[in-house]
């Protein structure tokens, strides 16, 4: 009986050690194919959040180009759209954007080498890049050659805008001081004003244009005699907020066309 009762503990241990080896090779089949499924899954999202932030850049990319450009309405925007604008490699990463002038909306797609993608479509994009007041045409021009210029401005955006104060600079020499600003031939300054002598409040004191959404005015500067043929006036003014609205009415700097044409 000892005998027998030894085989079966012997034979029992035996057992119990097969099952516990078949256990360990379970665990380590599972295990080495877990560890790269996940080390799979956490490239893939490293990929997915990479694709994320290049999708963005593309949006910023999109608004800064616009304004820089002056596009502000969807006839515009879809400038946006062309072959030497829509896509820019940046480091390992690529954007693409698309705009949609019907639905106003754009489309920033972000990819990783074709390890990953995201979109980001931003809705309404018009008023993202709406600089409140813009250049409109007629462009800026001499009414009175290098001493009288004129340009038109439009309020884009869907408050009202109320300017209170402007500053303004253009090339030189020859020195020469700016007398007077009108809006819509009414005087907001008179004086002598130097080029890039700060901001100055329209004069009188408590004097101001307002401006509601789509509205347009003239604006009239003169100066004391003729200005620099390659004038590059730059023109901005500050509105009661504190925001401030810059134009530059000569930004290829080869001098402004007679408003005559």
């Amino acid at each position: 009986m000892k005998g027998i009762v030894a085989l079966n503990t012997k034979g029992l241990s035996i057992l119990f050690l097969i099952v516990a080896l078949l256990v360990m090779v379970t665990i380590g089949y599972v295990l080495s194919y877990l560890i790269p499924t996940q080390q799979k899954a956490i490239a893939l999202n490293i990929h997915s959040s990479q694709a994320f932030y290049v999708a963005q850049s593309g949006v910023e990319y999109a608004i800064r180009y616009a304004l820089d450009q002056g596009w502000t309405t969807p006839s515009t925007l879809i400038g946006l759209n062309g072959p030497a604008v829509n896509q820019r490699n940046l480091g390992r990463g690529r954007f693409t954007i698309s705009y949609d002038s019907l639905s106003d909306r754009l489309t920033s797609t972000g990819q990783i080498q074709g390890l990953g993608e995201r979109r980001i479509t931003v809705s309404n994009f018009s008023s993202f890049v709406s600089a409140g007041l813009t250049l409109v045409a007629p462009l800026p021009c001499w009414t009175n050659p290098r001493t009288e210029a004129r340009l038109y401005v439009m309020n884009t955006s869907a408050s009202p805008v109320t300017l209170i104060a402007f500053s303004a600079s253009w090339n030189e020499p020859p020195v020469r001081t700016l007398t007077s600003l009108r809006i819509d031939g009414n005087q907001k300054f008179a004086g002598i004003y130097s080029s890039g002598s700060g901001t100055r409040p329209f004069t009188p004191p408590g004097n101001s244009q307002l401006l509601n959404p789509n509205q347009s005015v003239s604006i009239t500067l003169d100066w004391n005699q003729n200005i620099h043929p390659f004038c590059s006036v730059v023109l901005t003014f500050s509105d009661s907020i504190g925001k401030s609205y810059t134009f530059a009415l000569d930004p290829e700097g080869d001098g402004l066309p007679s408003c005559g044409g």
